[in-house]
């Protein structure tokens, strides 16, 4: 007498369930060759073994990607160069593995079908892999921080410009005028301060007051941000180096000294018109 024997429905079911659990299986570390890592709120990861196949699709919560790469043996790890991704190379590069950022307009090239966090990833993963791939040089975090104090100085000198445009528009509506130029405006602030000038309505001095108040604590600022970038010129060789150049001073000096992070990467003069390296 013959056996009894599931039916094949359910025999089916079995193999499609054996199916899909091998396709969700944790892959092993060893067989993780190279990482694409889409850096967004939730972290895409698309890593392929050696031959290019895929073997992990995975989504990390942001305090769990340190802990899921230390368990990767050493591998090679693609990222777009945004916001975050210098911090996450240098973290990245302390476990063992070696990082490259691209352009993203580089990488969009790779994206096979709609743009999501996990194709982002797979494109990602792609094109690190790519012989001809431009690479974005990693910046240290004094680079950065050197960024960061270009940055704001920036923004704190665009701010003062428009306090000064609005202060001249005002007092010139009384007919006070001052010659051209940050150096004459505390000509007019002297003036906004001087109780016995009248050619400034009561109700005018408060406000004015204020403005004048500000453009001068925005002058401290500046200034204090740029007595610390002439700290971080003078423990610089790069920057020093550039300062050397005719026409190049300390400001324009450490701003190439902290964005330009490998200046070798620039071979020639027609990579650096195009923006590459």
């Amino acid at each position: 007498m013959m056996g009894w024997m599931a039916p094949l429905r359910h025999l089916g079911a079995r193999m499609l369930a054996d199916r899909e659990s091998a396709a969700n299986r944790e892959p092993s570390v060893n067989e993780i060759a190279t990482v694409g890592l889409d850096l967004k709120n939730v972290f895409q990861v698309h890593g392929v073994n050696a031959e290019g196949s895929a073997v992990l699709r995975k989504q990390l919560r942001r305090a769990q990607v340190l802990a899921f790469f230390s368990r990767l043996p050493r591998c090679l790890v693609g990222m777009e160069a945004c916001a975050t991704a210098h911090y996450w190379a240098r973290e990245l590069r302390a476990l063992g593995h070696e990082v490259r950022l691209m352009p993203a307009q580089y990488v969009k090239a790779y994206v096979k079908r709609n743009k999501n966090d996990a194709a982002d990833a797979e494109a990602i993963c792609e094109a690190v892999m790519r012989p001809t791939m431009r690479f974005v040089a990693v910046k240290t975090a004094d680079q950065q921080a050197a960024v960061l104090l270009h940055r704001g100085r920036e923004r704190l000198v665009r701010q003062r410009t428009m306090l000064v445009n609005a202060l001249r528009a005002h007092l010139a509506e009384f007919g006070v005028i001052a010659p051209q130029g940050l150096r004459n405006v505390g000509k007019l602030i002297a003036i906004i301060r001087d109780e016995h000038d009248t050619r400034l309505p009561d109700l005018a001095g408060p406000v004015l007051q204020i403005l004048a108040a500000q453009i001068e604590q925005l002058e401290e600022a500046i200034l204090a941000l740029e007595r610390q970038l002439m700290a971080w010129h003078r423990s610089n060789p790069v920057s020093q180096r550039l300062a050397t150049i005719p026409g190049i001073g300390p400001i324009i000096a450490t701003a190439i000294a902290a964005i330009v992070a490998e200046p070798s990467s620039f071979h020639r003069g027609e990579n650096s018109r195009h923006g590459w390296g």
